[in-house]
């Protein structure tokens, strides 16, 4: 019995120095203090307006809200760059007279990371992701907003867990 309190203590440390190693993000524990997200252009041969500033703000908002780390202009820990590198619709099903009932819109993202901490970290990979829709409707508008909206956050979630989350 005299050892209860002792065990407790020890079991509210461990509990306690394990929280420092991980958080509700799963990034774990992060040297950088600051990163920078380049202009992400855009490089496909399809160019919709505006898509490549709206890439670049959602990948920093994303890693601003899921992280401590504080966005700079340049010389930051932890590097995004890249280029959108496809930007392509796409019939998806045929009805029964041979007409598209569903399309498809997908985008495709290189994207170079930096790690000036940790440079084993370091990659060039290509990040993609699709949005389907009926035929019937036009890609513009509120469509074409939710499809931007589904597409970067399917990518940018990606792309975080690549660069710091390591699942």
């Amino acid at each position: 019995m005299k050892n209860i309190p002792y065990i407790c203590v020890v079991l509210i440390a461990l509990t306690f120095s394990s929280c420092s190693v991980y958080n509700f993000t799963g990034t774990g524990k992060i040297d950088a203090k600051t990163f920078q997200v380049n202009f992400f252009q855009n490089n496909a041969e399809i160019i919709e307006p505006g898509i490549d500033r709206t890439f670049t703000l959602t990948l920093q908002d994303l890693i601003q809200n899921q992280t401590n780390l504080n966005l700079v202009k340049n010389g930051a820990d932890l590097t995004y760059e890249g280029e959108i590198i496809d930007y392509r619709i796409s019939p998806m099903t045929a009805t029964a007279d041979q007409q598209a009932s569903q399309n498809r819109l997908k985008i495709r993202v290189n994207v170079r990371f930096t790690n000036k901490k940790t440079e084993k970290d370091d990659f060039e990979k290509t990040f993609e992701f699709f949005y389907d829709y009926p035929a019937t409707a036009q890609l513009n508008g509120s469509t074409l907003n939710k499809a931007l909206d589904e597409i970067f956050e399917r990518i940018t979630q990606d792309i975080f867990n690549e660069s710091l989350a390591k699942w």
